[in-house]
């Protein structure tokens, strides 16, 4: 009698299936943690990042935030089917099994371990710090009542990781814990926006956001992490001596910012609505990238 297969056969594997999975197919997501590390780069050598040191972080970053979006799915397999933007993806419709995912999870996270030999012990000691932050997130819903300063902080280690690698000898001066600040409060104001879409599935089952936590002050609590996300960048800017087109790029950004506080005062907006609104950081990231690069060309 032959015996059962341990894992299932690669063709029985529904791979598009895979790629949800890991959200590749929803790029912005992947982005909006990206651009931080970019902005660590830039920053760090003034506009002149090593290509490998580039291609590093990367794949890397696309590797941890796929690991980070299995390890969520597989906390949350079972309150997913419950929720109305959640219950198609593939552990939640039971489209993969648990051991898919935990093998999903495995390679991506093995596939992020095995860049950190290109990194300095400071960013390797980083990169391990970072693993229970990511892997405790989904978890902290059902017991803190921000959980999204938890994703925050995992987010910060997306400046760390990168300005650490990139210095010589390897350092997280004042500008970077500036830098890590702003990314901390920028990503506060994007994933409580995330999370106002979800507040009455997240109501009637019981677990935590900031959108339930600030109630009726949700718009101003996001108009202020944006404003405390623009005066650290304001100092970042100062403490690495941007030139003068570094500027306009954050008074777009500001713009953008406040047109985003405004929509949400008119709140309850659809699903979608707020979705566009998380998405539209994705490209005011990218503005302050091509502002930052800039003010380190002269």
């Amino acid at each position: 009698m032959s015996s059962t297969p341990k894992f299932p056969r690669p063709s029985s594997i529904p791979w598009d299936a895979v790629i949800r999975l890991l959200r590749w197919d929803k790029p912005a997501g992947r982005l909006i943690l990206l651009i931080p590390a970019l902005w660590s780069l830039v920053l760090a050598t003034n506009g002149r990042p090593p290509l490998l040191l580039l291609v590093v972080v990367v794949v890397g970053t696309f590797a941890t935030s796929g690991a980070g979006c299995v390890i969520n799915d597989l906390w949350d397999r079972n309150i997913d089917p419950k929720v109305q933007r959640t219950k198609k993806r593939p552990l939640a419709s039971r489209e993969l099994s648990v051991k898919v995912g935990a093998v999903v999870f495995g390679i991506a996270l093995l596939c992020a371990a095995g860049l950190t030999v290109f990194l300095t012990p400071l960013s390797f000691g980083l990169c391990v710090a970072a693993v229970p932050v990511i892997a405790l997130y989904p978890g902290a819903k059902r017991v803190f009542p921000v959980p999204q300063l938890v994703l925050a902080i995992a987010w910060g280690f997306a400046v760390l990781i990168p300005w650490s690698a990139a210095t010589d000898p390897p350092a997280l001066p004042w500008p970077a814990w500036m830098l890590w600040g702003a990314t901390v409060f920028w990503t506060l104001g994007f994933d409580t926006i995330y999370a106002m879409a979800d507040r009455e599935d997240d109501r009637k089952l019981g677990v935590n956001s900031s959108a339930l936590f600030f109630a009726e002050y949700v718009a101003e609590a996001v108009g202020l992490f944006f404003v405390l996300t623009v005066l650290l960048l304001a100092q970042a800017g100062i403490a690495t001596q941007l030139n003068v087109l570094y500027w306009p790029a954050l008074g777009g950004a500001i713009f953008l910012w406040t047109k985003q506080y405004l929509k949400l005062r008119r709140q309850p907006l659809s699903r979608d609505a707020y979705g566009k609104l998380f998405g539209e950081n994705v490209k005011i990231g990218f503005l302050l990238l091509a502002g930052m690069f800039l003010g380190c060309l002269f």
